[in-house]
């Protein structure tokens, strides 16, 4: 049966570019473990995502509108979805090994809070050293899944997930492309999303990011990645006008959604929410589920906390709150 793993990593040696990351090259696990007979390692890290609990979680976690009514709107496991998608695709054109950019895609999003950005900014307003979803989704694959021992990934596939945001760069193309995918996916479903909401028109944005990326949504996706796959060799890279462009279109979206107060009415109330979770599980670790009290005494009842609280959907962190701050009707 080893023969399947070995004939797919020869056949990652013939068609991955000299640009791209043979699993075969791989710094390996920080533990070592047998080798699959039929997945490779960055298969079996695909696989060891799709099945953790964070990665379920997903499906009931904010995108931008919080709580929205239709059943249309995105949530965190869908764009990552979508994230996967436009990241595989670019992946193909550039000839870049397809399970490790899938396993990084699927992977970049399992330490986001709830509520969204507003959930990350409430943590990283309280938690000493501060809060970073990228980082969470890290510790969320290292320690926090798999029972408190973590998905044991490769580390191209770890490295890919902490680089997806901000700061250092991923050490792999994979990595890279992840990271445009992930920009890609979250603008152009969030202006799907504000259309849906009524709080934009496909009209209303600039014109010259209607005439060069397109005048919808898949024309948009169509146009970076294709352009992503013309100008990437080592290094990720868009034709100029389409940077410009993009560039123009992220501003605009800051201006008109991600701040806007239809958008964020609710942002308050949720920010209030999470701290207040916050303060009462440091204050009372005891009542953290057995695996969190196992971290407060670790590593505190601050880290423990938040590490919960990280991990709740939304509509569990409502109930959570319900049951320690709304009174309940007293029955004999």
């Amino acid at each position: 049966m080893d023969e399947i793993r070995l004939r797919t990593l020869e056949k990652e040696k013939l068609t991955i570019s000299p640009y791209g990351m043979l699993c075969a090259d791989t710094k390996g696990r920080e533990k070592a473990e047998p080798e699959c007979e039929v997945r490779t390692a960055f298969q079996r890290d695909r696989d060891r995502i799709i099945h953790c609990n964070a990665f379920r979680r997903l499906k009931h976690k904010t995108q931008v509108f919080l709580s929205p009514d239709s059943d249309h709107y995105r949530t965190r496991l869908t764009h990552t979805l979508e994230v996967s998608q436009i990241a595989r695709t670019i992946a193909i054109g550039l000839a870049l090994n397809e399970d490790l950019t899938e396993a990084i895609a699927l992977g970049h999003d399992l330490g986001h809070t709830p509520f969204g950005h507003a959930g990350e900014r409430a943590l990283n307003g309280v938690l000493p050293g501060g809060f970073r979803h990228y980082e969470q989704s890290l510790r969320v694959v290292d320690r926090l899944e798999n029972g408190g021992k973590g998905l044991n990934l490769t580390y191209e596939v770890r490295d890919g997930i902490v680089c997806h945001t901000r700061g250092k760069e991923a050490d792999t193309l994979e990595g890279r492309i992840v990271k445009l995918a992930d920009r890609i996916a979250y603008i152009n479903h969030d202006i799907d999303d504000a259309i849906r909401g009524g709080v934009l028109r496909e009209e209303s944005l600039p014109p010259d990011v209607r005439r060069i990326l397109g005048e919808s949504k898949s024309k948009r996706i169509n146009t970076l990645v294709l352009s992503a796959i013309r100008n990437t060799k080592n290094e990720v890279a868009l034709d100029s006008d389409v940077q410009a462009a993009f560039d123009i279109l992220h501003e605009f979206m800051f201006d008109r959604v991600y701040t806007n107060p239809v958008c964020k009415s609710e942002e308050k109330k949720a920010i209030s929410m999470i701290e207040q979770l916050f303060s009462f599980f440091v204050e009372h670790p005891d009542e953290l589920p057995n695996e969190y009290i196992s971290i407060a005494w670790q590593e505190g009842a601050q880290r423990a906390a938040a590490d919960y609280i990280a991990g709740m959907t939304d509509g569990y962190a409502l109930r959570e709150f319900s049951r320690y701050f709304i009174p309940s009707g007293w029955t004999k």
